[in-house]
């Protein structure tokens, strides 16, 4: 193909739901070639899968843009992914200067900084205030109910925001300029304890996202509290943990035991080079919601009772697993797939089913699978999240 040609049909190799084995038939269309070339997994499954479960993974290249002069955002809630009933996720991109307005929640707010850098603030219920300024990599972390504000710097950012309600829609938050609009005049000079004329110029809806200047320095735009600042800090710099390597690839964990204000959410950053896999395991204590931030890979849910299924997911998705269901992520590109796996709960916990067989005694398994001594040899005592 040409510089400047648009890809066409005739560019691919059309795919076909027709298995090795010769199970299936061509499909003549109407159809969504390009769709099919990126779940190669859904048009043709692997023989292991079985039965149905439901969708568990949604795009948000497939949902509603909220365009807005200073920065936009998108989101997955139940609404998209119904399965999705502990978490939902905002992506949001804000310009140079660009302000997520002072705004507060019902739900607590989890994020992690894709690329960019940003300025945070809050307060507490106990006005000890929070300004702080984030990275690549790094996270913050607001509780329920305590009042905060974004706002993009030198280069702008992007970042995926997570919240511990499946049904929470980030355009229906607590913001200060939809309160003021909905507020009398006289009880705001009241309150405030100034003439009803300074409020004339004040915002006659919800302002959500708006543009401003670049902020000067961080220590130009301290504020002292009487009260001091929060005692546990809302921000975490996640890429400086030392991660756990294994052949495949690496792991970095987050919860409350080393991000202590995070008691909702806890997470972990996945790393999977070419050719390797997150090994067999399940979540014993939470739903597990995930977005994928480089590279492609596919993952295979096993629900029991012969029920499994296979999805593929590329950079940009968010996929699912319900609690306590198998399940495997394998990188299926040649660039590696990095991951979040985000759970609502305040630590993370999962099982391997290398490491149960191992520690379980041998000749039970052996009994159990009719397994060969090459396949019990090989069981691991220590678990290795990446194979």
């Amino acid at each position: 193909m040409t510089k400047g040609q648009q890809p066409n049909e005739k560019s691919f190799i059309i795919p076909q739901p027709i298995r090795s084995d010769g199970a299936g038939g061509p499909d003549l269309g109407p159809r969504d070639v390009m769709r099919d070339i990126q779940n190669p997994d859904m048009l043709v499954p692997p023989a292991t899968d079985n039965g149905l479960l439901p969708n568990l993974r949604m795009s948000f290249s497939d949902t509603h843009m909220q365009l807005n002069h200073g920065g936009w955002s998108r989101e997955i809630t139940v609404r998209d992914l119904p399965i999705a009933t502990t978490l939902a996720g905002v992506n949001m991109s804000l310009t140079p200067g660009g302000v997520r307005e002072l705004h507060w929640h019902q739900q607590s707010e989890w994020a992690y900084m894709i690329w960019g850098t940003a300025r945070i603030t809050s307060v507490d219920q106990n006005g000890r205030n929070f300004i702080a300024d984030v990275g690549p990599g790094d996270l913050w972390f607001f509780p329920k109910g305590l009042p905060h504000s974004i706002q993009g710097l030198e280069d702008g950012c992007e970042f995926l925001l997570v919240f511990d309600d499946g049904s929470f829609s980030d355009l229906n938050t607590l913001s200060i300029s939809d309160w003021f609009a909905h507020t009398p005049p006289e009880v705001l000079s009241v309150n405030f304890g100034v003439p009803e004329s300074a409020f004339q110029s004040m915002p006659k809806e919800q302002v959500y996202i708006f543009q401003d200047t670049v902020p000067g320095s961080i220590e130009s735009q301290e504020v002292q509290s009487p009260y001091g600042t929060v005692p546990l800090t809302f921000k975490h710099r996640l890429l400086a943990q030392e991660p756990l390597i294994t052949p495949g690839g690496s792991v970095r964990i987050v919860d409350s035991t080393n991000f202590p204000i995070s008691t909702t959410v806890a997470a972990a950053l996945v790393e999977i080079r070419p050719g390797a896999m997150r090994e067999l395991h399940w979540h014993p204590n939470a739903d597990e919601w995930q977005y994928y931030l480089t590279g492609q890979g596919r993952m295979t849910v096993f629900g029991g009772n012969g029920i499994a299924r296979t999805f593929d997911y590329r950079a940009g998705d968010v996929g699912y697993v319900p609690v306590a269901m198998g399940h495997y992520i394998q990188n299926t590109g040649t660039d590696t797939l990095w991951f979040l796996e985000i759970f609502r709960s305040d630590r993370f916990e999962d099982v391997s089913l290398n490491q149960w067989m191992a520690l379980t005694p041998q000749d039970l398994v052996r009994d159990n699978l009719n397994a060969p001594p090459e396949l019990l040899n090989a069981l691991r005592k220590v678990k290795w999240p990446v194979v």
